[in-house]
């Protein structure tokens, strides 16, 4: 095949994570050693800030490897991102005109976007566009999303970490939570809307000393008001303080989420429901219902930034599969997504392949029903075993006066 000299771009978007700049890392290191890459231009806001013409040359930003492992260590999103909606090519013509324009006039042949479900979508709508036009450019999705829900990737860069903080923070409130004899019930809202991944991840605390969470109730089944105050009174009559570990998207139908006794029923730019409050109003139930004391806690945004926590596993794996993205844009490929194959046996490793984004985008990946207890109240051993490896090993922290350092685009 013959090789395309030019040069590429890379973005950012959705919600970040504590390991999408690893991601970027390895994006832009294997650009900057490629032969066939010339300049490196990273999109300030994504989609967003490539229609407005914010875009920087990365090397200007990162010019030694130092710089790229500060970069791996640092939380959110360090071109900044965005959750811009790509409409279709045949509502928004103009979009499309603007988008290549842009790709043409920087003399762009290589395009690399970092996302979750939403932004493989652009990847897909991007790739169709370049093949109508005939445009001469390799477009690549490369995964990331805490929630873990995309398909056919055994797992998505950005999880681990969120899973390490998710099991330690668990487990630190469980100890806090025995302090006193009178009885109490800790409610943990995690986030996830449709994938309870996260939510699963509480289970992880479990072991030593440490058999928190009591419940786990992710949002792959429909959340059972009266059976959960069943629950929660059946493990209070055997222990003073129990924990209970809840998905922000748990629904009492397919139309209602628990928390919107709360919610005002805003929704963001893809037409989904802000979530938040179901700890809150779990809580409130237990109070009123059982006469129970009861604490709630919202993990938030923590899920996603606690850097200081992230799992050195999901950071290796994050940079391997930036890198790989390139290589495989550069050997040709284009119009598709990087993903993880777990290998067979013992110890855990991966391998990195590449799949059609057309058969990944808009598809959401759950956890399996046999993952997930009889009862709806728990996850499985072997949900287990498939989580405990993501989580292991602790990544490099650059502590600066007693906190973390982290590299910010100027």
């Amino acid at each position: 095949m013959e090789f395309v000299k030019g040069n590429a771009m890379v973005g950012q978007s959705g919600g970040p994570t504590s390991a999408i700049n690893a991601t970027l890392a390895g994006v832009y290191k294997a650009a900057r050693d490629s032969a066939y890459i010339e300049t490196m231009y990273g999109l300030v806001h994504g989609i967003q800030g490539l229609l407005q013409g914010d875009v920087v040359d990365m090397s200007v930003k990162l010019k030694t490897d130092e710089d790229l492992d500060l970069l791996a260590s640092t939380p959110s999103a360090y071109l900044g991102s965005c959750r811009f909606k790509l409409p279709k090519e045949e509502d928004k013509p103009e979009i499309y005109e603007k988008i290549f324009e842009m790709f043409k006039n920087h003399n762009v042949k290589y395009f690399f976007y970092i996302g979750g479900n939403d932004s493989m979508d652009t990847v897909y709508k991007l790739s169709r566009y370049a093949v109508k036009i005939g445009y001469e450019i390799n477009i690549m999705g490369v995964p990331k999303t805490i929630d873990n829900d995309l398909a056919v990737t055994d797992h998505t860069p950005g999880f681990g970490s969120a899973a390490k903080y998710i099991a330690t923070a668990t487990r630190e409130v469980s100890r806090d939570a025995s302090v006193y004899p009178s009885k109490c019930v800790t409610i943990m809202e995690i986030m996830g809307r449709n994938a309870g991944w996260l939510t699963a991840a509480t289970a992880l605390a479990r072991g030593g000393n440490c058999s928190a969470p009591d419940l786990i109730y992710v949002p792959e089944l429909m959340f059972n008001i009266e059976k959960f105050l069943e629950d929660v009174r059946r493990v209070s009559e055997k222990k003073s303080s129990v924990i209970v570990a809840v998905s922000e998207g748990a629904k009492i139908n397919k139309d209602t989420y628990v928390c919107e006794a709360l919610s005002k029923g805003e929704t963001d730019a893809f037409g989904h429901k802000h979530l938040s409050g179901t700890a809150r109003v779990l809580a409130d139930m237990v109070t009123d219902v059982l006469g129970i004391k009861t604490r709630q806690i919202e993990f938030g945004l923590l899920q996603r930034c606690a850097a200081h926590c992230s799992s050195a596993t999901d950071i290796a794996e994050s940079r391997m599969i930036g890198a790989a993205a390139v290589e495989a844009a550069v050997n040709g490929a284009t119009g598709e997504m990087m993903y993880f194959v777990r290998e067979s046996g013992s110890p855990y490793r991966v391998s990195v392949a590449r799949m059609d984004i057309a058969k990944i985008a808009n598809v959401e990946r759950v956890i399996p029903r046999e993952w997930i207890n009889a009862e709806g109240n728990d996850i499985t051993q072997e949900a287990i075993d498939y989580m405990l490896p993501l989580i292991q090993g602790e990544a490099p922290v650059f502590i600066e006066d007693g906190v973390p350092r982290h590299a910010v685009l100027k």
